[in-house]
């Protein structure tokens, strides 16, 4: 169980770092990385059984998650639709284009070579080293893509990319063009989506056109979480605060299935969970105010 928890968990925090771009980098509500999970999922199903290695397959999910977030950022900057709408339009569009992609509403990957049977390649019988590889490429994964951002937001254009979020007047009296900066933000979290369904996709086996309904409900539970539990600690990174949130809420979702909750009730639990999430800051802020 704790090992099928951190898997999830770092697969699912890839996510999670596309989302806190678009949510607390960008201040964009971006719900088109509903659609954009099972984007990735679907070209990394469909190019693994064409024969690719699972690596150039998560290059083009990547690639094709960068381009639905263009588009995103488009709709929003070039024809002046709403943050809310341009998401939910391009998250509408893609389940047509991921139906499109796969050529069916579900494929199984089951007998063909990914990430997640390694022993077709290393001939490895022994379920427990199995379960350590995983969790070695895993962590592997999301310690390269943590860095990768770290190092981002270091640099000019992360600079600029965190000043967008907080006062995009300030960005555009230096003479930065905000539009190409706010589309290369979205296509930059987006791109960190479609991986992480690409590589979720490879992990259960199967890619399923509905398997990214409400992912961007549990990136923000992950934030929220990470942020409230870290939030006392000055030393912790704000990367590897929502990573820890990440793993606390699907510590939290294997307890209650563990408790006999149906799996029927989860998208419920998380928004419980989310809203005492919410409820809790506001209380501690309240107390702080109060002092």
């Amino acid at each position: 169980m704790v090992v099928s928890i951190l898997e999830q968990s770092l697969i699912l925090g890839i996510m999670v770092l596309g989302i806190y771009i678009t949510y607390r980098v960008l201040d964009f509500p971006d719900l088109s990385t509903d659609g954009t999970f099972p984007l990735g999922a679907a070209v990394v199903g469909i190019m693994l059984i064409k024969g690719y290695s699972p690596w150039t397959a998560m290059f083009f999910a990547g690639i094709a998650g960068a381009m639905a977030g263009s588009v995103t950022g488009f709709l929003h900057t070039h024809l002046k639709i709403t943050n809310l709408l341009s998401g939910i339009l391009v998250m509408i569009g893609l389940y047509s284009i991921n139906l499109r992609i796969m050529g069916k509403s579900n494929i199984h990957l089951f007998n063909v070579q990914h990430l997640f049977n390694m022993e077709k390649i290393f001939n490895i019988k022994n379920a427990f080293i199995m379960e350590n590889i995983n969790l070695v490429i895993l962590t592997l994964i999301l310690l390269f893509f943590t860095l990768l951002l770290g190092l981002l937001f270091k640099t000019k254009f992360g600079f600029i990319l965190r000043a967008l979020g907080d006062n995009e007047n300030l960005v555009s009296s230096l003479g930065v063009n905000e539009k190409v900066l706010k589309i290369s933000g979205l296509a930059l979290g987006n791109s960190l989506v479609a991986i992480s369904g690409g590589l979720f996709a490879q992990y259960q086996g199967f890619s399923d056109v509905s398997m990214g309904t409400g992912i961007v409900v549990v990136g923000l539970a992950s934030i929220i979480l990470g942020e409230l539990v870290c939030g006392k600690f000055k030393g912790i990174s704000p990367l590897i605060a929502i990573l820890i949130g990440g793993i606390l809420y699907r510590s939290v979702i294997a307890i209650s299935l563990n408790l006999g909750l149906k799996a029927s009730d989860l998208k419920l639990l998380t928004t419980v969970i989310i809203v005492l999430i919410i409820a809790t800051k506001v209380s501690v802020e309240k107390i702080k105010v109060g002092r």
